[in-house]
């Protein structure tokens, strides 16, 4: 059985769309593929991410945004934006959801915790969704 896959897009691919994806990777392991890109990518992830993700003992210091393509979006089952509005390609079948988040960028630690926790909140659900079945 093919494994769900789901994509993670915000503009920057530093921020929301990096902590969505480790927490699914932590979250779910092995069982949904996991890939996060942003439509316009920083040179890095933000710092207070990182941060905020070592509080949760998850550590995306290595991870490195990547830009948004038609083959990733195209590869998988739920495409899920966080503040790039039409920047992501759209194709018939997909499961398309958009998460309405503060943005990180240029934020401190304390800003990022309650952006970091709803995420961890919204992945859970999701989980719980692709466990469930069609």
């Amino acid at each position: 059985m093919k494994r769900t896959s789901v994509l993670f897009v915000c503009v920057h691919n530093a921020g929301r769309s990096q902590m969505a994806a480790a927490y699914l990777t932590a979250l779910a392991g092995d069982r949904i593929e996991v890939r996060s890109a942003g439509s316009a990518p920083a040179d890095a992830v933000n710092p207070a991410v990182v941060a905020a993700m070592a509080e949760e003992g998850i550590d995306i210091a290595a991870e490195v945004p990547k830009v948004l393509t038609t083959e990733a979006v195209e590869a998988s089952d739920y495409v899920i934006t966080m503040g790039c509005g039409d920047a992501c390609p759209f194709f018939p079948g997909k499961e398309y959801l958009d998460w309405v988040l503060e943005d990180p960028a240029g934020q401190g630690v304390d800003a990022v915790r309650p952006i970091r926790d709803e995420i961890r909140s919204r992945v859970e659900a999701l989980i719980a969704e692709i466990d469930s079945g069609p």
